[in-house]
């Protein structure tokens, strides 16, 4: 196995060193992609003043899919995992990739967080979608084999949000599996705030729409996800503000941002279900342009 890392990172100097570390320590004969873009807090300086890093990677979007894409590009190896900033794999995180890989075309593991009531971890998380099995992975641990994400075309850079779980999406449709390896797991190198969620809720339900509408169409299946997605996001809301927690005022502002984001998801994701009608779904994919990058420095 020839495995490529790819590390999206904006603005996470501190911690990205620490991750770079510990990939070092744990991955030494990997290939290290860092994507950086655009951060202004010398994160340029200090891959450059590293040996660990293969491929730097400076691109001016700072949407994450972009910056997945961009480290696609230049990633070199037959496996390409994708490792968030501020996380740093565990001793065997290459065996357990290598193990999963045997039985699935993508591997991905669970996410040690650590917040001030305990330490969180993510578990394997599966769907039925009108027939189809979605194991939904985090974009923050996961690798695949390349010839699978060249078959994807990468990540849809319309998405500033959701880009893993639409990939998941596109993979069920593609007939791939997603593998479960518990040995797989990263951990934060510091504790979380643990504060409060402050989601976009229109970008969300933007994302949220978009991928089901581009991936499913105009299905009564897909309006009942939202429709549940929103009532419970409505109640939790109004408990909020029963409680104190929140204003009637901002109660009103997060139904009409659910109600903007849905009704534009709707829109964008009909029209990409018609510029890509092919079981990929990926209208703004890897292949779609090549400008991504505006600096290159490739030590390999």
């Amino acid at each position: 196995m020839e495995l490529s890392v790819v590390v999206p990172t904006l603005n996470e100097r501190d911690h990205l060193a620490a991750t770079l570390d510990v990939l070092a320590a744990h991955a030494p004969d990997a290939e290290v992609v860092v994507v950086n873009g655009p951060s202004a807090d010398g994160t340029t300086g200090m891959i450059r003043d590293r040996d660990d890093v293969d491929v730097l990677v400076e691109v001016s979007d700072r949407t994450l899919n972009v910056s997945r894409n961009a480290g696609i590009r230049a990633a070199s190896g037959d496996v390409v995992a994708f490792l968030r900033h501020d996380l740093a794999i565990e001793e065997g995180w290459t065996t357990a990739i290598e193990a999963g890989l045997q039985n699935a075309a993508v591997v991905t593991g669970p996410i040690h967080e650590t917040l001030p009531a305990g330490m969180t971890t993510t578990a394997p998380e599966t769907r039925q979608i009108r027939g189809r099995d979605v194991t939904y992975f985090n974009g923050g641990n996961v690798a695949f084999r390349a010839t699978v994400l060249d078959r994807l075309d990468g990540f849809d850079e319309y998405l500033e949000t959701g880009g893993a779980r639409d990939a998941a999406h596109r993979l069920a449709s593609l007939g791939y599996d997603v593998a479960w390896e518990s040995e797989m797991s990263v951990r934060t190198e510091y504790e979380a705030d643990g504060g409060v969620d402050e989601r976009d809720h229109r970008w969300k339900y933007r994302a949220l729409t978009y991928r089901l509408v581009k991936n499913y169409g105009l299905r009564p299946t897909v309006l009942r996800r939202i429709v549940s997605h929103a009532g419970s996001d409505a109640i939790a809301a109004a408990r909020d503000v029963v409680a104190g927690d929140a204003t009637p005022t901002g109660w009103v502002g997060t139904g009409r941002d659910v109600v903007a984001g849905v009704a534009t998801g709707w829109s964008d994701g009909l029209v990409a279900r018609a510029r890509d009608q092919s079981p990929t779904r990926n209208p703004h994919g890897c292949s779609k342009r090549a400008d991504r990058a505006v600096a290159r420095y490739d030590w390999r």
